[in-house]
């Protein structure tokens, strides 16, 4: 199966929600208050869209050409600056900070459909619940390991995991060590 082809499949297999196959949804909306609502309803889209799909970084303009900004059966796509204004909408407070740009040109964004802290709690829980406190993990084997391979932080981007490691290591629940490539982590 070709690339394009496998996504295409991945994409139907996720549902979109009613207002996507509404041609107004992928104009900016004159009144304040629905284009409020509507910049939530795209927030709430763009992360159900990464989590089914496992995407953390989402590149703005290669986002574009795919399913998530561009409804191919209406023949409709969201503008690069509308794209950009539903991410800054998710990265203000009343988008509930659930974006963050990577740099001032806004051409990636973090996709925070969980945030780094709610990803640490995830974590936390599952070494308390395996008693794996006081043990030493590499940061690969805590993402990529057997043990976890069911867990829903398996194949977490190792930038996401460092940042939600940060905040256990905060709050005195954790010490990273080690160089960038062989990093360890051991909980308390």
């Amino acid at each position: 199966m070709a690339v394009a082809s496998q996504q295409e499949a991945k994409s139907s297999s996720f549902e979109f929600p009613k207002s996507y196959n509404f041609p107004p949804f992928f104009s900016p909306q004159p009144t304040a208050l629905t284009r409020q609502a509507q910049l939530k309803k795209w927030s709430i889209l763009i992360q159900r869209y990464c989590k089914h799909h496992r995407i953390f970084k989402l590149t703005i303009i290669d986002a574009l050409e795919t399913p998530l900004f561009h409804n191919a059966t209406l023949k409709k796509r969201l503008s690069l600056r509308d794209a950009k204004a539903a991410i800054d909408y998710m990265a203000s407070k009343d988008g509930g900070e659930r974006a963050e740009w990577l740099g001032p040109e806004k051409s990636e964004a973090w996709i925070w459909w969980r945030k780094p802290d709610e990803w640490a709690t995830v974590i936390a829980t599952w070494v308390e619940e395996t008693g794996q406190k006081g043990t030493v993990l590499t940061l690969y084997e805590l993402v990529q390991g057997e043990t976890t391979e069911k867990q829903e932080f398996y194949g977490l981007d190792m930038e996401v995991l460092r940042k939600s490691l940060n905040t256990l290591v905060k709050k005195g629940k954790a010490q990273v060590f080690g160089t960038e490539d062989q990093q360890g982590v051991k909980f308390f």
